[in-house]
């Protein structure tokens, strides 16, 4: 009975993490795009990022995070036949993506305080579809188990980063014909 509790406490952390990581990257988007406003609006909508920013990261994002990974690994603990699944190591190395990406998040996040400004708003529209992708992959492994059915799911999976892809492309064009 433990195990369940652990696992539901892991499931609702996962959820609060890649809450925390989608909103993120949105914070991003708006953040560089604040650099395209009149000065008085910029030294006003900055500021107001960059605290909504460290607040949704050191609140919700990384605490959910290290939660996650900790019940996860407490799962492990309670129940070592997991880690003799071979579907589990797949996902393990979908988590480990998952870990990157939130930490690659963290650097833009301290690069946009310091006023660096690497990323375009549309380099991060499609930076924020990598971590649905890593879900999406995620859930087919846990959920399908077996090697073939989830090589179909990385199949679809690939499949809907294209379909992904052609909408951000479209949405671009959306909003450049708005203006």
């Amino acid at each position: 009975m433990l195990y369940l509790y652990v696992k539901a406490i892991h499931i609702i952390f996962v959820i609060c993490w890649m809450a925390g990581l989608f909103y993120i990257v949105r914070l991003f988007i708006y953040h560089i795009e604040a650099n395209d406003k009149t000065e008085l609006e910029r030294n006003i909508l900055r500021p107001q990022y960059e605290l909504m920013e460290s607040r949704l990261w050191n609140v919700i994002t990384t605490p959910a995070m290290v939660l996650s990974v900790l019940a996860g690994a407490y799962m492990f603990y309670l129940n070592p036949y997991l880690l003799e699944m071979n579907w589990m190591w797949v996902k393990i190395g979908f988590v480990v993506g998952l870990l990157i990406y939130h930490f690659i998040c963290q650097r833009i996040m301290k690069q946009l305080k310091k006023g660096i400004f690497r990323w375009t708003s549309m380099q991060l529209r499609v930076w924020n579809e990598v971590a649905t992708l890593l879900l999406f992959a995620i859930v087919f492994v846990v959920i399908l188990k077996s090697a073939l059915n989830w090589i179909y799911g990385l199949v679809g999976l690939f499949l809907i980063m294209i379909l992904l892809m052609i909408g951000i492309k479209a949405y671009k064009a959306y909003r450049l014909r708005k203006r």
